[in-house]
């Protein structure tokens, strides 16, 4: 749901998911990387937040 309206479901409730089940890592590096205004990346396996430097 969050693919389909781009909103931001919180870092900590991804980190939960990506946690859970590796299918929903899958899923899930594909939903940050749909919608990089988040600030959310996939960086050696983990997901982390993106700050600019």
């Amino acid at each position: 749901m969050a693919g389909l309206l781009k909103e931001n479901p919180g870092l900590d409730f991804l980190m939960e998911c990506w946690n859970d089940d590796p299918a929903l890592q899958i899923v899930i590096t594909r939903l940050v990387r749909k919608c990089p205004q988040w600030g959310y990346v996939v960086v050696d396996g983990e997901l982390v937040k993106w700050e600019r430097g």
